[in-house]
């Protein structure tokens, strides 16, 4: 790597402040914890000559979780998530994810914003400057060609690998976003377009691996919130080729309620498989009854059906998806019967 260049740093105390400076420059970057930022200003990949700390707005570091709802604010550290007592009693899914992530001094710096809005990867992209120039870049960079999908005409498919966000897609999250032209909500889900479709252009509303947050210009994730679902039982868990540091092969994160012997509730979601993180549609139509190869089948199907196989990491994509099918059967039969009524 090399050493970094020279760039400007502001420090608001206030939401404001801010969004102020971040209007004031539209060019910045956010600076959380800058465990991933930092790394791609040091390899060439990007270069802004602003960046604007986020850790001293007090208004983006609080965590209120309780048995009814969870409500999370940007700025706070994935350790204080990770060990939040309400987050690992009521959002298991969510204090595991965050626990999940890199290593003790990555989750001491890094933030919930900036894992949520993770920049996507792709082994022609997180490389050094000389690499990439030697392979001529790739369209996330200054080039123009996708090199995981050559024929893809100019659609990127780097993926999208932050832990949090599986976790709160199954508990139907939602995001406060915050800008110039004031607050809006939506659903978590809404705030990833990277769909990387060969057979439709890059449009505002389905990017790719390039264009992959709905986020408009100067607007930031301020925090994330989501209800709870009595009965509803959650976890996450992921695989990676090293313990630690390393991102995901995949990360999935499983949550699902029974009644009796009935499977009455499923919701699934992954990470580092796609350009955005998906929840699996589709698998209401596997619950109403006993958890056995009916449904082991069918969750099969749909992991073919909406996980990508692209190459985009030293593993093969078809390894990634196959994992990322054997990893969601293993949650859910473990939560199946953790939710066994004691004898």
């Amino acid at each position: 790597m090399d050493a970094l260049p020279s760039f400007d740093l502001v420090r608001p105390r206030t939401l404001d402040e801010l969004i102020a400076a971040r209007a004031a420059h539209s060019d910045s970057r956010l600076l959380g914890g800058g465990t991933d930022l930092v790394v791609n200003i040091r390899r060439g990949i990007v270069a802004p000559p602003v960046l604007i700390e986020v850790n001293g707005v007090t208004e983006l570091r609080y965590i209120k979780a309780d048995e009814h709802a969870l409500e999370i604010g940007a700025a706070v550290t994935l350790v204080e998530l990770a060990t939040h007592p309400e987050m690992v009693r009521h959002y298991p899914v969510v204090a595991q994810a965050a626990g999940h992530i890199a290593g003790p001094t990555q989750r001491n710096m890094g933030t919930v914003g900036g894992n949520l809005c993770l920049d996507t990867r792709c082994i022609f992209y997180n490389q050094s400057e000389f690499w990439r120039g030697a392979n001529r870049h790739c369209l996330k960079t200054t080039g123009d060609i996708c090199h995981v999908a050559p024929k893809s005409r100019g659609v990127c498919f780097a993926t999208f690998s932050g832990d949090l966000a599986p976790a709160l897609l199954t508990l139907d999250a939602e995001v406060d976003i915050t800008g110039p032209t004031g607050c809006r909500s939506m659903p978590l889900a809404d705030l990833y377009i990277g769909y990387a479709r060969q057979d439709e252009p890059v449009t505002e509303s389905r990017g790719d691996g390039k264009y992959f947050l709905s986020l408009r210009p100067g607007e930031i994730v301020a925090s994330v919130r989501a209800k709870n679902t009595p009965g509803l039982r959650s976890a996450y868990d992921k695989i990676r080729v090293r313990r630690s540091i390393e991102y995901p092969v995949t990360g999935v994160a499983v949550a699902l309620r029974r009644d009796g012997s009935k499977l009455v509730d499923l919701r699934v979601a992954f990470t580092g498989t796609n350009p955005r993180p998906v929840r699996l549609a589709g698998t209401a139509a596997l619950c109403g009854g006993a958890l056995g190869e009916r449904v082991f089948a069918g969750l099969d199907a749909l992991v073919r059906d909406q996980i990508m196989a692209m190459k985009t990491t030293f593993t093969p994509g078809h390894y990634r998806r196959r994992v990322a099918g054997v990893l969601a059967r293993r949650l859910m039969q473990r939560l199946f019967e953790d939710s066994l009524p004691s004898s």
